[in-house]
Order: structure tokens, then sequence, then C-alpha cells
């Protein structure tokens, strides 16, 4: 387990990437959301590894990078936030295929007991080209990740819906 990485997650659209942005500006180190990285390649080359073309391919990438962006910041001294990760990767490819990789996965490749979920907040919800799912499905996404994150022995912490800098306060207060 690393004590010293902390998972932001939760809803999709509820302002994770704002917070870790704000964190970043901080002098935190943070690491970027898998998904929206793979998304941004995938639509770039016209690939098919993207949630609404091939939902198992993109998770198996989304793993895939977040293991080496594990990997990337093992000898980084200080904690470092993730948007999302490996545990979000591994539910959505099990929950989709079946393939019972989450808790391998998630036994070997521990992060803080704490974890920081964004509730659903329709106000600051929006697609765009890479978020092309509704604000259903993302409230659906939330409450998996809610129970799965509990399931595996993880505290979840529903981050206040306030604004970025008080999100920001209200993490490194519980931490």
């Amino acid at each position: 387990m690393s004590d010293r990485f902390i998972v932001l997650s939760g809803c999709s659209g509820g302002g994770k990437s704002t917070l870790l942005e704000e964190l970043s500006r901080r002098g935190h180190a943070t690491v970027e959301e898998p998904g929206r990285r793979i998304v941004q390649e995938e639509l770039a080359t016209d690939g098919e590894a993207l949630p609404w073309r091939d939902l198992a391919a993109f998770a198996r990438r989304a793993i895939v990078m977040a293991l080496a962006d594990r990997k990337a910041m093992r000898d980084h001294p200080g904690p470092v936030f993730f948007d999302r990760g490996l545990i979000d990767a591994a539910s959505a490819l099990e929950a989709h295929s079946g393939e019972p990789v989450l808790a391998p996965l998630a036994t070997q490749h521990r992060y803080n007991a704490s974890v920081f979920l964004t509730p659903p907040w329709p106000e600051i919800y929006t697609g765009d080209p890479e978020r092309r799912h509704g604000f259903e499905a993302a409230r659906a996404e939330y409450e998996r990740l809610e129970k799965v994150y509990q399931a595996l022995g993880y505290e979840t912490i529903i981050l206040p819906k306030v604004s970025v800098a008080e999100r920001a306060d209200f993490v490194l207060a519980r931490l």
C-alpha cells in the first residue's frame, strides 16, 4: 500500500480534474485521469479504444496506464494525487465484461485508505467531445464506484459541493 497515493474518484463531471489542477497549483504532485488521456489519443488517431466504441479495450488501456502512473510516481517523496486510477479502470472492466480483474489488482496495488469522491452535481456537469455520456450514466458510475471502494476497505469521503479552493482545503485538512 502507498499511503502517499491519494485517489480522487466519483462522479464523472463532478469536478475531479478541476480539483486536481488546484492541488497542482498549490505545489502537490498530481496524475491526470488515464481515461481522458486515452480518449484524447484515440480521437487524435481515429482509434477504437473509446468507451463508446469498445469499453473493454478502453478499460484495459486504462489499467495499463494506471499501473504505469503508479510506477512512475513510486519514488516521489510526498503525496501524489490521482484523478481516478487503477481501481476505477479495473471496476469498469469487470462491470462491463465480467472479467475478474478488480480483486487481484486492488489487493496488490493499494492507495491511501481515504478515497475522495466527487458526488453527482448536476449544476456543474457538462458533456464534451471526450465525455459523451449523460448525467444519469455518470450518477450510476458514481454509485458503482462508491460501493466498490467501500467493499475494498477504503474510507470513502464525499467532497462537499463548494468552491474548488474550499474543496482543496477540505482534502488537505482530511489528510
